[in-house]
């Protein structure tokens, strides 16, 4: 309200907004013409006997709540996790239709797995994910998702782990930070806030376990979210029904 006085300010809505001619409701007439209740007109004036503006209270602007804190289901923002995390996906299919043709990192060395290893992965996410076989299965499920990126961390996480050289885990650790947790990084893995702080402070001296809380927290999305998936997946299931008419065969 100051600011309107010193510098004659009229907002938007007030200077746009229709003035209502229309008929007076009987009781709402009454209620003008014995002088009870609001005036559905007011005047804003400015010092010096500036120029009024009149207005009406219907002409306030919709969705109000959306620019305030509050709880309201329509708001928009409750849905800013969403709508970032929907750019965060269509980010990454862009960049991997962008790069598709580029040379993707070698998969673990393994063995052909047996029908009774490839039944044994529905059983439980850790025998999948103890399996070299079925972590380069997985990881191609994960490709179709534009989630691969997922186990690539999980990976270099293990990978950190068994290093013992001062130099090699520092140079090791600040890869990982620049490839998968740097929000500026195409293959930003989702971390919380809490976790982010751990690793930033374990980056001053890091360790081969400076990335424990996260690889916890990616191996338990993976189990949670895109394990069911890769379940009734087209890729796993043409490996159990391959090994399955294998198996009838001979």
């Amino acid at each position: 309200m100051c600011l309107r006085k010193r510098s004659g300010y009229r907002p938007p809505d007030l200077i746009n907004a229709k003035i209502y001619t229309g008929p007076i409701p009987a009781e709402r007439g009454g209620e003008l013409a014995m002088g009870g209740g609001r005036s559905e007109t007011s005047a804003l004036s400015g010092t010096g006997g500036g120029r009024g503006t009149t207005t009406t209270q219907n002409s306030q602007r919709p969705n109000a709540c959306c620019f305030c804190w509050c709880c309201c289901c329509s708001c928009s923002c409750l849905t800013f996790r969403n709508e970032e995390e929907r750019r965060r996906r269509s980010r990454r299919k862009r960049i991997s239709q962008d790069t598709k043709m580029e040379t993707i990192p070698n998969c673990e060395a393994c063995t052909k797995p047996s029908m009774e290893e490839i039944r044994l992965w529905s059983q439980s996410f850790d025998k999948l994910m103890k399996n070299p076989a079925g972590r380069n299965v997985f990881r191609e499920f994960l490709r179709t998702e534009y989630s691969e990126e997922n186990m690539l961390f999980w990976l270099a996480c293990e990978d950190l782990k068994k290093e013992i050289n001062k130099n090699a885990i520092e140079e090791k650790a600040r890869s990982i930070y620049e490839d998968y947790i740097s929000i500026l990084s195409p293959k930003e893995v989702s971390l919380d806030a809490r976790v982010r702080e751990v690793i930033n402070r374990k980056m001053q001296d890091p360790t081969p376990h400076s990335f424990e809380d996260a690889q916890l927290q990616i191996y338990t999305l993976m189990h949670r979210d895109s394990y069911p998936r890769f379940l009734s997946s087209n890729i796993y299931k043409s490996l159990v029904h391959g090994g399955s008419r294998t198996s009838s065969e001979s």
